[in-house]
């Protein structure tokens, strides 16, 4: 069975969209849907309520997060494989039975990806990054990243050289459309860590995963449409803080000690400044 974990907040139309397609692409596959709505102000609720009696709802009366959210419906959950969905999704043609038969046939595998393709123009999103090493923060902050953003050498965080079009392993896809085997969440830690509660969550989750031994691949074969930004975009400047706040958390919880001490804190100085940076931009925009 797969058991689809989707955690919503005000976007109620976008849920609505992401539980039809669902139905109208998994009717033959044996699967459950959870939905946690982090108390919603715009009848996200009700509309599941009364549109979707088959769906597990969870109407919390507080604004659970992300990582909470779904930890909560992972306790509720029944099957052999999880997939996390965001609501601002819509399932394609057959990406659940492909992401499943993948899961199966290949033992290693922990979790796999499917390809988001844009809402707007139709093209594959660039969904996969390496692991935030301080190589790969340097070239950013530098600007390497951005003017070589299609080598190897330096645009290698955000996989500038890569098209999206081959199946292969990755170190850490987004987790709009992420599913795993209930194996490998168990034996890597768990779903995800709350001290992540909005970003991060599902990069240190990969990154528990690799270092557990199992395997994270991404497949073009499976698609899922993606609109991006459903609940983010409402709070812009909270997620901008919390962002930072979070890729610091990150580099304590895996980078301290593993790194040269004086690498470390001047990464950690450089986190810093970029998120007062982006801070300020975010503020001066909308006050303009």
């Amino acid at each position: 069975m797969i058991s689809i974990l989707i955690v919503n907040w005000n976007t109620r139309e976008l849920l609505r969209a992401c539980l039809l397609s669902l139905q109208a692409t998994c009717g033959e596959i044996e699967h459950e849907i959870i939905v946690i709505d982090n108390a919603s102000k715009d009848d996200s609720a009700t509309m599941v309520e009364c549109e979707f009696p088959g769906v597990n709802l969870i109407a919390s009366s507080e604004n659970l997060g992300f990582a909470a959210g779904n930890n909560r419906a992972f306790e509720m959950a029944r099957g052999e494989f999880i997939w996390l969905l965001n609501p601002d999704t819509e399932v394609l043609g057959d990406a659940a039975r492909t992401m499943r038969e993948f899961l199966k046939t290949h033992e290693r595998c922990g979790a796999v990806a499917s390809m988001l393709v844009d809402a707007k123009n139709g093209r594959p999103q660039l969904s996969c990054r390496t692991f935030p090493s301080p190589a790969a923060l340097w070239t950013e902050a530098f600007g390497l990243a951005k003017f070589y953003a299609r080598s190897r050498r330096f645009g290698f965080y955000r996989m500038g050289w890569w098209n999206y079009r081959d199946a292969r392993p990755v170190e850490q896809p987004m987790a709009s459309s992420l599913m795993l085997k209930r194996a490998a969440i168990q034996s890597s830690g768990g779903l995800f860590d709350e001290d992540f509660p909005i970003f991060f969550n599902d990069v240190d989750l990969c990154w528990r995963l690799w270092h557990s031994g199992w395997q994270i691949w991404y497949l073009p074969d499976a698609a899922v449409l993606h609109h991006g930004g459903g609940a983010t975009s409402q709070a812009r400047p909270a997620m901008v803080e919390q962002s930072h706040r979070s890729l610091r958390r990150f580099y304590e919880k895996h980078y301290r000690g593993e790194v040269w001490p004086p690498l470390f804190w001047a990464t950690m100085t450089m986190i810093e400044l970029a998120g007062w940076w982006r801070r300020m931009a975010v503020t001066n925009k909308n006050e303009v």
